[in-house]
């Protein structure tokens, strides 16, 4: 049978779509390429001129800029003009970027050039009028300080007409120029800081009043209690108080630890654990002490510092030393505004912390129909203050800001609020800036008349100098009241609640030459007992103050090196309770899980380091959180699911307050049974719950030795526009990383929080002083100066910080000779 030929069937050829996908990607490729090498380009040309010389318009005289193998500069300037201007010029040169954003933050000018996802930042920026804050600073500031602002202002103003071809790579990226800087935005910024600082009493009080009207006085007093045993201020003797169990004994990370930190790699997917941290109540402080040359190996002073507040990339400091004549001073500097923040000149040292002073009253208004609020006088019609917000490709937005005797309304920014809420706050009664006295201080007497110039923020300020003295003097315009303490919202209509006065200076919290030689302060109570005014109604709690002194108290000859090691410390007296009383009752409870018992086990065998390898501290923080949530939630209520509601109603996570950590010491410690709650018999069977809650989250890693504290508690520092860019966010911040410590240890830090310079001042030699940022100096990620103070920060060592001509000279990297222009 003949069959016919079936002819072969011959795929028809994808050669040509391979082509076109091959093309595609090519293009693709060229096109990543080609925005890399732009990028790069622009990035490049805005790097600054380190050396040689340069004709600049503005300077009368020469000025000389050595740079450091960091790139901290000492600038070098015949007269104090040129100085100010020199160090305006020169920081523009590495921050202009992060000046123009730290201007536009604070003054509500966000959404302009970054869209309306900041409009509600701006709103309430103008609410609050900074900017009007900071021109009245200017209008109050004396002739010869407004001029070195003004001089500041046009040195920065050089740099940027200068360089409106080469800018940094965000402008570009961002398609915006800067407006020319005013001594109106060095204020600004300033006031930016006392907002950072000493704002915020408001909220607690808003807050306190609803727990109040649910809880009665009683326990509400408990919640908002504001003193603990554990106490020290700074002008008191060593108070005698429960003794911390590793006294003498400094845990630095790293300390007893085979392992260090490791980075979390590029692929950690964030689990359950590490979203918890945004559950744990806020902790943050910083930390400075001074010790007598009587406990040194030197036998003159050590003073040091740590400053902590939240992380940004390029880091908030700028390192700088300024010389002009007799002028002298080094340390650490704010973007711009002139002067040294905090540091040392050729005779004396100082160091901040934040007091948390309550400087500001929510007040209850009451309008009438016709707009108009009551006072004691009668009705008054209020004032208005008009603000157009612009807004990137959208119309402007106009506001009316309504102004009472007391300050603005504030009402929007309180979720759920109805009633017309205004706003006394000491920003706006106009503030000095002293730091030209600072600077030029050379003993106790000129230091303290220098500070009692200093409204805001207010600032635990501990003394050295050469001669071996030191001191303590607490600063700040905190007003004195006619009644109450502005721990609650009160009646705006009548005077009985009115300020009348500011605590006397020489009334402020002070010492010099203590007979035990040791002062420290981190932002708890500095009010002896019987101290007849009120300064802070919220105190930090006071673990961090606690363990300070007790390891200065050891007997110790010490060094700038355990200095450092002090500022590393990460051993946390309040964590390390909160287990052993975890464990204490999981021990006396009926019939724990195996689960509980080997998270119990895992608690026992902790030395209370929140080292970041450690899966206790991680078991405990989350035990905590659940303690609390157990014991507050049949009384103030379950938290809402969805976020975005939680600050509109009150419930258990209402209750945030800086001592919370003191109030569930004393639930744990004394057991009342005014908060047991009724569905359990004992505190035992509590603390049990909580364990076996924290343990038992159905999404949560069964392994508990998993639970590194690392993953739990990591630091995030990115550059918010190019940490957006896929193949730039790998040189353009350190990222998220595992990291010890925790917001109750010496090294108190948390995701977007810690601290934001380390520095000890030696005054037996200036040049053996150290100081360090977290990042460092430069704005533009092509800089050397970029990101070479990471590991140091990071890893928990420094740099010495020269400051002797021949110690400048010694450890020049960079000379820039700056040349009036004819």
């Amino acid at each position: 049978m003949a069959t016919s030929a079936i002819p072969a069937i011959r795929p028809r050829s994808n050669f040509p779509l391979r082509r076109w996908i091959a093309f595609f990607l090519s293009v693709c490729l060229l096109a990543t390429f080609a925005a890399i090498g732009w990028a790069y380009l622009l990035a490049h040309s805005a790097l600054p001129q380190l050396d040689g010389t340069m004709q600049v318009r503005g300077l009368s005289t020469q000025v000389t800029v050595t740079r450091d193998a960091h790139g901290v500069p000492t600038i070098e300037a015949s007269n104090l003009k040129d100085l100010f201007f020199a160090q305006g010029y020169v920081t523009a040169q590495d921050r202009l970027w992060q000046m123009d954003m730290m201007r536009r933050f604070a003054a509500g000018e966000l959404a302009e050039i970054l869209g309306d996802d900041f409009l509600k930042h701006d709103r309430e920026q103008r609410i609050l009028g900074l900017r009007v804050a900071a021109q009245k600073a200017i209008e109050i500031a004396s002739d010869a300080d407004r001029s070195r602002f003004e001089a500041y202002a046009q040195g920065v103003n050089t740099y940027i007409e200068s360089h409106r071809d080469r800018l940094p790579l965000e402008f570009r990226i961002l398609h915006y120029s800067p407006r020319l800087w005013t001594a109106e935005d060095s204020s600004l910024i300033a006031a930016q800081m006392v907002k950072d600082l000493n704002h915020g009493p408001y909220k607690h009080a808003l807050t306190r009043e609803k727990i109040l009207a649910k809880l009665g006085p009683e326990l509400t007093a408990d919640l908002y209690l504001n003193s603990s045993v554990h106490d020290h201020p700074p002008t008191m003797s060593r108070p005698h108080v429960p003794k911390n169990r590793e006294d003498g004994k400094m845990t630095p990370e790293g300390a007893g630890s085979a392992t260090d930190e490791v980075p979390i790699p590029a692929a950690f997917g964030f689990s359950s654990i590490a979203a918890l941290d945004s559950d744990q109540p806020p902790a943050v402080g910083s930390n400075n002490w001074v010790v007598s040359g009587a406990h040194t190996v030197s036998g003159k002073p050590l003073l040091s510092n740590d400053m902590h507040l939240g992380h940004q990339m390029p880091n908030l400091w700028y390192e700088a030393h300024l010389l002009s004549g007799n002028f002298e001073a080094a340390g650490v500097t704010l973007p711009g505004v002139p002067y040294v923040i905090v540091g040392h000149n050729q005779r004396i040292a100082w160091g901040f912390t934040n007091v948390g002073p309550t400087v500001e009253d929510v007040y209850v208004e009451t309008f009438n129909r016709d707009g108009q609020y009551l006072t004691p006088e009668g009705w008054r019609e209020p004032q208005h203050r008009r603000e157009v917000i612009h807004r990137k490709g959208q119309p402007d937005m106009s506001m009316d800001v309504v102004l009472t005797r007391h300050g603005p309304i504030i009402s929007e920014l309180v979720p759920g609020e109805t009633r017309q809420l205004a706003l006394r706050w000491m920003l706006y009664e106009g503030t000095r800036n002293p730091f030209f006295e600072v600077n030029s201080a050379q003993n106790w007497e000129q230091f303290r008349r220098a500070f009692s110039k200093f409204d805001a923020p207010g600032q635990n300020v501990v003394y050295a100098d050469v001669d071996g003295n030191i001191g303590y003097q607490s600063t700040g315009k905190i007003p004195i009241r006619a009644s109450v303490d502005g721990s609650l919202p009160e009646n705006g209509s009548d005077n009985l609640h009115e300020w009348t006065g500011y605590i006397p200076f020489e009334k402020l919290p002070s010492t010099f030459n203590p007979p035990s030689g040791i002062i420290a302060t981190a932002n708890s109570r500095i009010t002896p007992d019987g101290y007849p005014y009120s300064i802070s109604t919220g105190w930090e709690a006071p673990w961090r103050s606690a363990r300070i002194y007790s390891l200065l108290e050891s007997g110790k000859k010490f060094s700038a090196a355990d200095m450092l090691e002090l500022q590393s410390d990460i051993y946390s007296e309040f964590e390390h309770y909160s287990a052993e009383r975890l464990v204490y009752s999981v021990d006396h409870a009926k019939n724990p899980s195996p689960r509980v018992r080997q998270a119990a086990e895992i608690l026992r065998r902790w030395d209370g380091r929140m080292s970041a390898d450690s899966p206790a501290p991680t078991i405990a923080a989350r035990a905590r959180t659940q303690l609390t949530r157990l014991v507050l939630e049949p009384k103030l209520g379950k938290a809402p699911k969805d976020p975005h509601e939680l600050d509109a109603t009150l419930n258990w996570r209402s209750y945030r307050w800086p001592m919370q950590s003191v109030w569930l010491e004393n639930v744990m410690s004394q057991r009342p049974a005014r908060w047991l709650p009724e569905k359990y018999a004992n505190f035992d069977e509590v603390l049990t719950a909580a364990l076996d809650a924290a343990i038992s989250e159905p999404d949560a890693d069964r392994d508990l030795n998993s639970w590194k504290w690392g993953k739990f508690h990591p630091v995030e520092i990115q550059h918010p526009i190019l940490g957006r860019i896929p193949l730039v966010k790998h040189w353009s911040g350190p990222g998220v990383r595992e990291q010890s410590g925790s917001g109750f240890a010496v090294k108190a830090v948390t995701r977007d929080h810690g601290p934001s310079e380390r520095m000890t001042v030696d005054l037996s030699n200036f040049d053996q002083s150290t100081l360090n940022l977290v990042t460092g100096q430069a704005g533009n990620f092509l800089s050397p100066f970029y990101m070479d103070q990471w590991n140091a920060w990071y890893q928990g060592y420094t740099f010495t910080l020269p400051f002797s001509p021949a110690a400048v000279e010694r450890t020049r990297s960079h000379r820039l000779v700056l040349e009036p222009m004819n």
